[in-house]
């Protein structure tokens, strides 16, 4: 019998582009090959799809962030079908094959937030990771944390700042924001993810300067008070049966690099940041921790794979920060991490991942 067929994706037109590549390069170096027929594609920053050249890079050199080379044929997938297309200007398009799933090792905006999911549905191709609800809704930090607060767990304070009302009423949003938040604060993007466009801000200059750079990866933003206390970080999996889905041990991310905050550089430069597997939490709010993040996974209606991260406050309560439906998959990201520490090495994470993609039917669920 043939193998399956496993195209794994990358890149994308977002800011997380880089960090796509990064991830995809350690899944493409641990997939089992005696397994599977593996077919890199890259989707370049101008929304172009291709094969993956021969010498694709994927790592951060000398500091320079990868992007997709595209040298690589052009593809195209056909909605209604799952036959990968390949066509040069002037040539006679060929087909390449049908394709049984595809593992979407991508992020942010016009990726991870159910747009390429969508694709997918629509052309009847299984994927790795959640459908297209949950992952608009795990992507949009303002509707995540109304549908979390919904199934009852515990959320910081928050403001949001639509694009209108920045517009047309900043004085207002200010005055609002400092009301109901007071400082210091923090300000993101509503829809992007790895830190992109965060920034602390400790009065009014600081939060409208802020909001502004958020506001250039997002017209969307959030203001969140700061909330004291430690950063703890689960990864739920999805179970391949009718069982609830498993928590990994808890992991504490510490700064090491001397940033305020968990941002992008100390997310993905190395030396930047630690994680203690398990966490250094009693052994009840650990439990609870777990449980917690399989709710919330359950209550996005998430598939596959999932990094829900809290905050563990000095009075012992847990505050859940943020879930991420498609977290940084390096093998030296946290989410692979903590499952390696809980017995689940990276090359079993990337294989189960996939079991459970082709277990599964393309549309409704």
């Amino acid at each position: 019998m043939s193998k399956p067929r496993v195209a794994v994706v990358f890149g994308g037109r977002n800011s997380e582009h880089a960090v796509s590549l990064m991830g995809a390069g350690s899944v493409l170096d641990v997939i089992d090959r005696s397994k599977y027929e593996v077919v890199p594609i890259g989707i370049a920053q101008d929304g172009r799809w291709v094969l993956a050249a021969s010498d694709q890079r994927f790592a951060i050199e000398e500091g320079e962030l990868p992007v997709v080379d595209t040298s690589g044929a052009a593809l195209a997938l056909p909605s209604g079908g799952n036959s990968l297309v390949a066509y040069d200007p002037g040539a006679i398009p060929v087909e390449l094959g049908a394709v049984d799933v595809v593992f979407p090792v991508m992020h942010g905006p016009f990726a991870e937030d159910g747009t390429i999911q969508g694709l997918l549905e629509m052309a009847g191709v299984r994927y790795v990771g959640s459908g297209v609800l949950a992952s608009a809704v795990g992507m949009d930090k303002s509707h995540m944390k109304t549908v979390l607060a919904a199934a009852g767990l515990p959320t910081g304070r928050y403001v949001t700042v639509r694009d209108r009302d920045w517009r047309l009423n900043r004085e207002l949003v200010l005055k609002e924001a400092e009301e109901q938040l007071g400082y210091p604060v923090f300000v993101k993007p509503a829809r992007a993810g790895s830190s992109q466009g965060i920034s602390k801000a400790h009065d009014r200059a600081q939060l409208e300067e802020a909001v502004e750079a958020a506001r250039r990866h997002d017209p969307k933003v959030l203001v969140e008070a700061a909330i004291e206390g430690r950063e703890i970080e689960c990864a739920v999996l999805q179970s391949p049966g009718d069982e609830l889905a498993a928590a990994s041990l808890p992991g504490e991310v510490k700064v090491e690099g001397g940033q305020e905050f968990f941002d992008f550089e100390a997310k993905y430069y190395p030396d930047q940041m630690s994680l203690t597997v398990p966490a250094d939490i009693p052994d009840g709010t650990a439990e609870e921790l777990r449980a917690m993040a399989v709710r919330a996974f359950e209550a996005l209606d998430c598939e596959g794979l999932a990094r829900v991260d809290f905050f563990y406050t000095p009075e012992g309560r847990l505050i859940l920060n943020e879930i991420n439906t498609m977290p940084g998959f390096t093998s030296l990201s946290v989410a692979p991490q903590l499952w390696a520490a809980t017995g689940v090495s990276y090359p079993e994470l990337v294989d189960r991942l996939i079991q459970l993609a082709l277990n599964r039917p393309s549309g409704l669920r």
